[in-house]
């Protein structure tokens, strides 16, 4: 399978407002495509397309090969919130056996998503005790229960420290290494660097569908924050 996702004329309105009008993508299978761009700008709405959790309008998302949502799905498509998908007063392991019973994961994932997301040493420890950077690590766990083939991380490094943060790219790295097809949204520009493939948002339009290297070439610049400005600044002008 050459694209994990195809979006093709998303029509999402909420009220009276269009977040989007005919919106056309696709995410390359078996790679990590950064979803950038700033608050406001649709990466939640399209991430919960994906999922098959969004009221839509019009268009289709077929994901894997399938309408989004559909049941075959279920245990083949993860997604990890902004917000930490965890107890708080149960410990890691306690939590990863919770979730791997409901996704019907094999019992054996739990030990390997920590020992992958790096928890060993705090496996028993209640997540309510864990640091932010630590708890958002056990989200991640959750989301690689049963080896899903499309992971979705919305904004998995928002309030993160900068080491924090490289850890948990390389994790997110280690996963598309494997094989998995990784969908991961930030408004830190600076992370577009790490991704394979940029997809770059504004007010519910697609800015640029390029590459790292394509982005910082096509603008003339070697800053990922002046790149996107350059963008905006053409787009405007035409």
């Amino acid at each position: 399978m050459t694209d994990a996702v195809v979006v093709a004329g998303l029509r999402v309105s909420r009220g009276r407002t269009v977040v989007f009008d005919g919106l056309d993508l696709t995410i390359p299978a078996g790679s990590v495509t950064g979803l950038l761009g700033p608050s406001g700008s649709g990466k939640t709405t399209l991430m919960r397309a994906i999922v098959g959790v969004q009221k839509v309008t019009g268009g289709s998302v077929t994901v894997l090969g399938s309408p989004a949502g559909s049941t075959r799905l279920r245990r083949r498509v993860a997604y990890d919130t902004q917000s930490a998908s965890v107890y708080g007063d149960l410990t890691v392991r306690q939590n990863l056996r919770y979730f791997a019973r409901v996704l019907g994961a094999p019992r054996g994932d739990v030990d390997r998503v920590i020992d992958e997301v790096g928890l060993s040493d705090q496996a028993d420890r209640l997540a309510g005790t864990l640091s932010g950077g630590q708890e958002n690590r056990v989200s991640l766990a959750v989301a690689m229960l049963g080896a899903p083939e499309l992971i979705i991380l919305d904004e998995p490094t928002v309030g993160l420290d900068p080491v924090l943060r490289a850890e948990l790219w390389g994790i997110f790295r280690s996963l598309a290494d494997g094989g998995a097809t990784l969908l991961v949204s930030s408004h830190v520009m600076d992370e577009a660097l790490r991704c394979d493939r940029l997809l770059l948002m504004r007010a519910g339009r697609l800015v640029a569908d390029t590459t790292p290297h394509g982005l910082l070439e096509s603008t003339g610049t070697d800053d990922p924050d002046a790149a996107f400005l350059a963008l905006i600044q053409r787009e405007d002008a035409a």
